[in-house]
């Protein structure tokens, strides 16, 4: 029989820090994510969003904690207004882990905020979270879709990832590559845009339930292996040790 193309494993590259305050917070058994970002936090097209798939994944991966994810998505913002919200939207939350889903907008948008100011708002923001001691970030790049892929779009697209990964290694923060993750899928895996993409998006920039879920999979997968690399690295180990596969071998009950 014929390998389906769609079970080609295609992963998403680990992260290169360790989730230290995450960690931590786990072992005292309470746990905070703030997500913030645009239409893909916020959630598009009655599909739901990764926020709310990601705290059904966490639970499960750690089931001895108690953890909240909190959704601070706006749709059609970028980083420059999201910006502006962070006293509110996320240190009034005192988050353990922040998620931001950025550039997209900026790449997309017909009169989008600059890339200079774009990328300076992300590199004060993440500023900003570091500066608590307290936050441990990752940064979510573009969506890999042919919104962002036409002639006009590419370019633009491609130096806003590498801008965002610049970003988080001068920092020391976590990229979920989410751009690289979806063009390995297409690319290698097969996986068509018909299904990558929302059927009801006629821009063809959403992501479609089965691109949410596979991504939201992921990134738990990655956040697992983050907190595995800081029990390690301080020489305990914590119930996330031993969940591992259940993320990467069977599928949670809501799949």
């Amino acid at each position: 029989m014929a390998l389906d193309p769609s079970q080609i494993p295609v992963n998403a590259t680990p992260f290169g820090q360790p989730l230290t305050n995450f960690a931590n917070r786990l072992k005292g058994g309470q746990v905070k994510v703030v997500a913030i970002g645009s239409s893909t936090t916020a959630g598009e097209g009655g599909i739901a969003p990764y926020p709310q798939r990601l705290l059904a994944d966490l639970r499960i991966q750690f089931p001895k904690a108690t953890i909240d994810v909190v959704n601070r998505g706006v749709g059609g913002e970028e980083a420059p207004q999201e910006l502006k919200r962070f006293k509110h939207d996320v240190f009034a939350q005192h988050p353990d882990l922040v998620i931001w889903q950025v550039g997209t907008n900026a790449v997309w948008q017909s009169n989008p905020p600059s890339f200079k100011d774009t990328t300076k708002a992300i590199s004060a923001g993440v500023d900003q979270l570091l500066a608590t001691g307290r936050i441990d970030v990752i940064l979510m790049d573009l969506q890999y879709v042919p919104a962002l892929l036409t002639p006009a779009k590419l370019e633009k697209a491609n130096a806003m990832v590498a801008a965002i990964s610049e970003i988080a290694h001068a920092k020391g923060v976590n990229v979920f590559r989410r751009f690289e993750l979806m063009q390995g899928w297409h690319d290698i895996a097969k996986i068509p845009f018909d299904r990558m993409v929302d059927p009801g998006d006629d821009a063809r920039l959403h992501a479609s339930d089965w691109t949410t879920d596979k991504m939201t999979w992921q990134l738990t997968a990655a956040i697992n292996e983050a907190v595995n690399k800081a029990q390690r690295s301080r020489g305990t180990h914590g119930n996330s040790a031993r969940t591992l596969h259940r993320i990467g071998g069977r599928r949670s009950p809501r799949r």
